[in-house]
């Protein structure tokens, strides 16, 4: 497989694909040593991970040119996903001393119950956040006593073997974090497919989503999906106008919009939304868009041709209200793009463009801004901008999304749960229960009558 650097369009190296034949020999040994990880003391598995998690601590600032070249990510974006990873293991490096179980009262006897591991767990990662979203799903299911077979996506696969690396030197026994790369009809499928594998982590597109859930389905596969998005971020009038149009493009355009959590539906209370436009122009002009490997760049290219054509369809005989700008020479580039919906109906308003592109539309009132957020089949996350807190609560309690923020844009933090509703996916990453979802509930009844 050609790993290309977007930023420059050269050829960076090639990766071996994984066969079908390689991808069964490596689920088998990671059957294998799920027999012998699960029985590793609690504490010497909690010390495994912090060994690996002071591995990617010392080797951040490669990991993060590696992510810089290959996926065309800042350099300060390429740190913190890289510290991200680091910062995970560290947290879920706790879980193997305190996954406990419960003692229920019942008469006639004792009754506990514990959580098991699964087994073989397979990840199926995306090419948006290589590092820190392989590391949500490996981190909790290695804590709770799994073994883990990861695929990379096929553009951008060197992170992750470099953490596979990483995890050897830390002395993590062999079969117990694998990482294959391949293609998703080979590799993925096979993930899917193959009884040794209990369960499936995949973050991508809604489409796939729905084909890996239908192939666990045959097998009562264990299932987390985190899929698409077409977030909105909700200003009012009373809202804090300069701070929400001055935030409002790096909701978006960070990582060149190519984030299932971007902000790209802009809803705007009609009393102010002249107003907020005036505000959000420079803002969005101000973005400083060049070669990732700056210190000073806060975006870069898209990931591949084929997404900037794919983002540029969206945009033809769109009405444009105004743009950043970009490189001109080689590499994927795209400028950030601010399009005024007509209406709701606008294909640039509905589906998810994965691009440096957010879409503008009026509302009228409380009831309406909830309406047009939740006229989506995605809801993933979003934003309210508001000074009634009274209104914060109503809007965050009637929007549907996994994730929300007032007054912010944050949706993860990796010590609190992040996942979606309706075609967004299933089941929650992160925060203090995600090793739970790893593992089965076993309930044992003990009598003590005589």
């Amino acid at each position: 497989m050609q790993v290309v650097n977007p930023a420059t369009g050269e050829l960076i190296t090639t990766v071996p694909a994984t066969t079908l034949a390689e991808t069964d020999a490596a689920i088998g040994r990671a059957a294998t040593a799920f027999e012998s990880w699960r029985a590793v003391a609690p504490a010497d598995r909690a010390r495994l991970l912090r060994r690996f998690a002071a591995q990617v601590d010392a080797h951040l600032d490669e990991l993060a040119a590696l992510e810089v070249r290959n996926a065309g990510h800042t350099v300060g974006n390429a740190r913190w996903e890289a510290g991200n990873v680091r910062d995970v293991l560290d947290y879920y490096a706790a879980t193997p001393e305190r996954l406990t179980g419960r003692q229920i009262p019942v008469p006639g006897g004792l009754d506990v119950t514990f959580h098991e591991p699964l087994g073989v767990v397979g990840i199926i990662v995306p090419w948006n956040f290589p590092m820190p979203i392989a590391a949500w799903g490996f981190a909790p299911a290695l804590a709770a006593g799994n073994t883990v077979v990861l695929k990379p996506a096929e553009l951008t696969p060197l992170t992750a073997l470099r953490l596979a690396e990483l995890a050897r030197d830390a002395g993590l026994p062999d079969g117990v974090f694998t990482v294959l790369p391949g293609e998703g009809s080979v590799v993925g499928e096979r993930l899917v497919t193959h009884e040794q594998v209990r369960k499936i982590c995949f973050t991508g597109s809604t489409a796939t989503g729905t084909r890996i859930m239908a192939g666990c389905a045959a097998q009562v596969k264990r299932l987390t999906l985190e899929l698409g998005g077409k977030s909105a971020n909700l200003v009012f009038a009373d809202a804090d106008l300069d701070r929400a149009a001055a935030t409002a493009p790096y909701a978006v355009f960070d990582n060149a919009g190519q984030d299932c959590c971007a902000r790209s539906r802009i809803l705007v209370q009609r009393p102010v939304y002249d107003r907020f436009l005036e505000l959000l122009e420079p803002a969005v002009r101000a973005v400083r868009v060049e070669d990732p490997t700056r210190e000073s760049a806060e975006m870069g290219p898209l990931i591949s041709a084929r997404q900037r054509a794919t983002v540029a369809s969206y945009v033809d005989g769109a009405e444009v209200a105004f743009t950043g700008s970009c490189p001109d020479g080689p590499g994927f580039w795209y400028a950030p793009t601010v399009l005024l919906a007509g209406s709701p109906a606008d294909r640039h308003w509905r589906e998810e463009v994965f691009g440096p592109v957010v879409s503008v539309l009026p509302f009228d009132d409380e009831a309406d801004a909830v309406r047009l957020a939740n006229d989506t089949e995605y809801g993933l996350s979003g934003s309210i901008w508001t000074r009634d807190v009274g209104r914060a609560i109503r809007v965050s309690r009637a929007v549907a999304a996994g994730n929300l923020s007032v007054n912010s844009h944050s949706s993860v933090r990796y010590w609190t749960p992040f996942g979606g509703m309706k075609r967004s996916g299933l089941g929650r990453e992160l925060g203090p229960d995600a090793p739970l979802a790893f593992t089965e509930t076993k309930n044992v009844f003990i009598s003590t009558d005589q």
